[in-house]
């Protein structure tokens, strides 16, 4: 399980996913699929998530179905972004497509 924040071109959203990595093509696949085709992603601690959001954390992890999924814990771009400290981030990887 990985949390990440995710910037779009709408603002920061807080995901759960099961992928093993933001840059795995399924993951970049999946969001291309929800309209997001251009993103910076960062992880950050799940037990920081937990902390944070209690039992919607739960809710939003007990919806995790599959192995190869992920949900939105956080979509006000406010929350997501002062919610979580520079040092808690972890590396950047940023996606674009140049598709049409």
């Amino acid at each position: 399980m990985k949390a990440g924040i995710i910037f779009t071109g709408t603002g920061p959203i807080l995901i759960l996913t099961t992928y093993d990595s933001f840059s795995n093509e399924r993951f970049i696949e999946k969001m291309k699929a929800k309209g997001i085709n251009k993103f910076i992603a960062v992880e950050v601690p799940v037990e920081l998530c937990k902390k944070k959001y209690g039992n919607h954390f739960n809710v939003i992890l007990n919806d995790i179905k599959q192995e190869d999924d992920l949900r939105v814990l956080d979509y006000n771009g406010f929350n997501v972004f002062y919610n979580f400290p520079f040092d808690t981030w972890g590396e950047e990887f940023r996606y674009e497509s140049y598709e049409e």
